[in-house]
């Protein structure tokens, strides 16, 4: 029996991990990987104390911070039922259920699917949903990349660095996203964008060769060899029952990150909060465990 189990370990989670720590709780921390979405972003320079990092430095910033206190982290041990039996919390792995007097849920967000024909048949055989993990293996290649917010464009700027003909494959009239970043994606010349166009399948033998997109009214073939699918995010709270979501899966979530059940805080992308970004879940990691702290020290068991 835990005071608080932390479900995640991105950077809500880990911020969380750090106070908790730091307030000498006795708690663990539940999570598929450690870094979480940070690791997806090539250039960061919007996190204060650092003009620039990369957001594989960043992920190793947070860990090395994670790692400096005595903390129990269960790695590939992702949370698949969330239960409230007798006044404590109950998390289930695959691997064993954990009980807690209080829970926060930092579990972050997940890549969106195309649901296209090819798209199963093809990930990690020249489709990816991550530009910054797998860019690098696609040098020299044409790619595409599918989408049009920020994380198209950051895809789309790692790209015409090292891809002789890069598309961007936009549903939309014009691209969304960061002016600065839509600015320096037309100014190279090896990016060709293609707005009002929808991927309709994704093509290849052994590897992807190609897209069929739909584009004034017509289906086309563009000849690549590496698709990044970019098109947004789900929340991960499919495990999430007992507390109230938006109509987009989200936690919802009141300025001190509490739940509608008392006792379950949130932080991070997987709530309502506006603005996904990584030091705003940073910092609501680390509301949401001062108000996990206060909960308990105002409860008995």
């Amino acid at each position: 029996m835990y005071d608080l189990i932390i479900i995640g370990a991105g950077p809500s989670g880990i911020t969380a991990a750090v106070y908790a720590a730091r307030k000498k709780m006795d708690f663990l921390v539940l999570t598929d990987d450690v870094g979480g979405q940070t690791v997806w972003s090539s250039d960061v320079e919007n996190y204060t104390g650092y003009q620039f990092i990369t957001g594989v430095e960043l992920a190793q910033k947070f860990e090395q911070h994670l790692r400096q206190y005595d903390i129990a982290v269960r790695e590939n041990e992702p949370v698949i039922l969330l239960e409230k039996n007798n006044g404590f919390f109950t998390a289930t792995t695959a691997k064993a259920a954990y009980q807690s007097r209080a829970l926060i849920i930092a579990s972050g967000k997940r890549s969106r699917e195309l649901k296209v024909v090819g798209e199963r048949e093809f990930r990690n055989k020249g489709l990816t949903y991550c530009a910054t993990c797998d860019g690098p293996l696609f040098s020299g290649k044409d790619v595409a990349v599918v989408g049009n917010g920020n994380s198209a464009l950051d895809a789309a700027l790692q790209m015409v660095r090292i891809s002789p003909r890069v598309y961007i494959i936009n549903n939309v009239s014009a691209l969304a996203g960061d002016a600065v970043m839509r600015e320096k994606v037309v100014s190279f010349k090896n990016a060709t964008v293609i707005n009002d166009a929808t991927v309709t399948a994704i093509l290849g033998d052994k590897l992807v060769t190609g897209i069929r997109i739909k584009h004034n009214n017509s289906q086309q073939e563009i000849p690549v060899q590496g698709v990044f699918v970019e098109i947004g995010l789900i929340p991960n709270s499919d495990f999430v029952s007992l507390v109230k979501k938006n109509d987009l899966g989200e936690i919802e979530v009141d300025c001190r990150n509490s739940t509608s059940l008392e006792g379950i805080f949130a932080a991070g992308d997987v709530t309502s909060v506006p603005e996904k970004q990584i030091i705003i879940a940073a910092g609501e990691g680390a509301k949401a465990c001062l108000s996990a702290f206060r909960y308990l020290a105002q409860h008995k068991f």
